[in-house]
């Protein structure tokens, strides 16, 4: 019970973040990149835009482990998350997809800008249909102000989450990490991190 309220708090947080984002510039915000170095105190992360940051690190810093998931495991019903851009015929076509675990059916609900890439957005939503177009698998999603079709091309990377521990932490590892601002320093709030070099694709 423990590991799964973590796991819902670290959910929560990361996909919540963009909502407060927009609102205050103090509020969560991610980084992403690979991890050069770990104390018990602090977290040095070469970021994706090649810049290296440190970020203070706390003693109960929520952790979770992203790892690939299958397509077969998107049913209906399911709960997920997808980073999607506009595809040039003006569909939504899918950068990633995260299956949530089922305690956390509901977390950011809606669709949203996001900031994977220029002009992503996410849509946390309920799976509808999983059914096969022209141009591959589409996800037919319903969320409580709407509904979205978000195209799967292969080989997009499709992961789910479960709580980890500090173990993963390990110099070379890929990390999303959701921060805070406090004075001149970043504060760690969450970290998910992939294993063996697996990349968090959120």
């Amino acid at each position: 019970m423990v590991a799964k309220r973590i796991l819902v708090l670290w959910v929560v947080g990361l996909m919540g973040a963009v909502t407060a984002w927009s609102q205050s510039l103090n509020a969560p915000q991610r980084f992403r990149g690979a991890i050069e170095s770990v104390s018990a105190q602090k977290i040095v992360l070469k970021e994706r835009s090649g810049e290296t940051l440190e970020f203070k690190l706390g003693d109960k810093v929520p952790i979770s482990e992203a790892y690939p998931e299958s397509l077969q495991k998107i049913q209906a019903n399911s709960y997920i998350g997808s980073a999607a851009v506009l595809g040039p015929d003006g569909r939504l076509t899918a950068l990633e997809v995260l299956i949530f675990p089922e305690a956390a059916r509901g977390t950011g609900e809606g669709h949203y800008p996001w900031d994977l890439q220029k002009d992503s957005t996410m849509t946390n939503a309920t799976v509808q249909q999983l059914k096969w177009g022209a141009n591959g698998p589409e996800m037919q999603l319903k969320y409580k102000d709407g509904e979205k079709t978000i195209l799967i091309p292969e080989q997009t990377p499709i992961v789910s989450v479960r709580p980890a521990d500090a173990t993963l932490l390990l110099p070379g590892a890929y990390a999303l990490i959701v921060a805070t601002k406090e004075n001149d320093s970043w504060v760690v709030n969450r970290i998910t991190v992939g294993r063996n070099g697996f990349k968090p694709p959120m």
